[in-house]
């Protein structure tokens, strides 16, 4: 059984159908949907675009994070006594795979953690506390970079318990690449390969106040300088803008492309389009640096380091002077030059399968 919940983690598990369908009918696979993430857009852009097996929906509905959570553990936990599985997978770090956690260990359902052993350090963030703790009580772990694996050891995880994959992401990238190069967002926006630049912008730190977001203009107009600048605008950022009276500053600026949530593929095709990213998201610091398009990451730190010691992603303190600075690098040609992480090579879920299988 895999736990799945938000948006995220349906990309990283995109490959497991078809390879446990490798070994006939040695698996029986259930896919377990908690509903923390869930809309007709979302259900249909990612169930029926990336080919994914119908889940069990569970019915976990809006709320606080504990509540979510505490929704979310009893609801698995009846899925979990009703299909009685050999193993339970938990994906990366949101409530769901919390809950998921705390229920394999309950009903001593052996625990797999993919996405294991990444982070940040810094416990303010919800999703460092959910990876401590589903790592503290899994039996497996699924590596995505050499951070994971040493982390876990220094926790004193056994060797025998840590499985160094790669990233299952990256599988999902390789098996839909041609899709996403066929989409037709670039003709739907009016702009043209490496003639833009791609923005996401989401987490509290970064908008939800007025000081902070007339940052974020400052380096809006510096990329629009030279470039059209595609924003899909989170409903959080675009509510701080318009609480502060500053929406209108960011619209009547010509080179700024605003648009809603983008699907999967389509935001795919921009990333691998652009000429650079600026960014304050997870998952898109991996994809970047697949796709080896430099990333500005605005925080202050990453769980995923193998794509700044390895990749092209760069952290970069949230103040205009930094991030202007790492700008005229990459428009001058002087900007790092990055490399993909080992196991990044769209085998990752065949490795996983292959440990279940031997394990199991």
């Amino acid at each position: 059984m895999i736990v799945v919940g938000t948006r995220p983690n349906f990309i990283k598990i995109t490959q497991f159908e078809k390879e446990f369908a490798a070994y006939g009918d040695e698996f029986d696979y259930i896919l377990v949907h908690t509903n923390q993430h869930y809309d007709e857009n979302m259900s249909d852009i990612f169930f029926k675009q990336l080919n994914l097996k119908e889940p069990q929906y569970l019915n976990v509905t809006p709320a606080s994070a504990a509540n979510q959570i505490g929704q979310a553990i009893i609801e698995i936990e009846k899925a979990v006594l009703q299909h009685q599985p050999d193993a339970l997978i938990v994906v990366g770090d949101v409530n769901s795979t919390l809950a998921g956690a705390i229920v394999g260990n309950k009903t001593h359902t052996r625990l797999y953690h993919l996405e294991s052993g990444l982070r940040s350090y810094d416990n303010e963030m919800p999703e460092e506390i959910n990876r401590l703790i589903t790592d503290l009580v899994s039996d497996g772990f699924f590596v995505t970079e050499q951070s994971g694996y040493d982390n876990l050891i220094e926790a004193g995880k056994s060797k025998d318990q840590i499985h160094f994959v790669g990233n299952t992401m990256i599988d999902t990238l390789v098996a839909f690449d041609e899709v996403i190069q066929e989409n037709k967002i670039l003709e739907e926006l009016g702009i043209e390969e490496q003639r833009f630049v791609l923005m996401t912008m989401h987490r509290p730190s970064n908008v939800d106040t007025k000081e902070r977001l007339e940052i974020l203009l400052n380096i809006i107009e510096k990329v629009a300088q030279n470039n059209h600048l595609v924003l899909p605008i989170h409903h959080r950022t675009k509510n701080s803008l318009i609480k502060h009276g500053l929406y209108d500053q960011l619209t009547n600026n010509s080179k700024v492309i605003i648009t809603e949530a983008l699907n999967y593929l389509a935001f795919q095709k921009l990333i691998s389009a652009c000429k650079y990213v600026l960014t304050d998201s997870g998952g898109i610091q991996e994809e970047t640096t697949y796709r080896q398009v430099p990333c500005l990451t605005l925080r202050e730190n990453t769980e995923r380091p193998s794509t700044i010691t390895i990749g092209t992603n760069e952290l970069v303190e949230y103040n205009f002077e930094a991030v202007a600075e790492k700008i005229n690098e990459i428009e001058n040609g002087t900007y790092k030059k990055g490399a993909i992480p080992p196991f990044w090579d769209g085998k990752a879920t065949k490795r996983i399968v292959e440990v279940l299988r031997k394990e199991l």
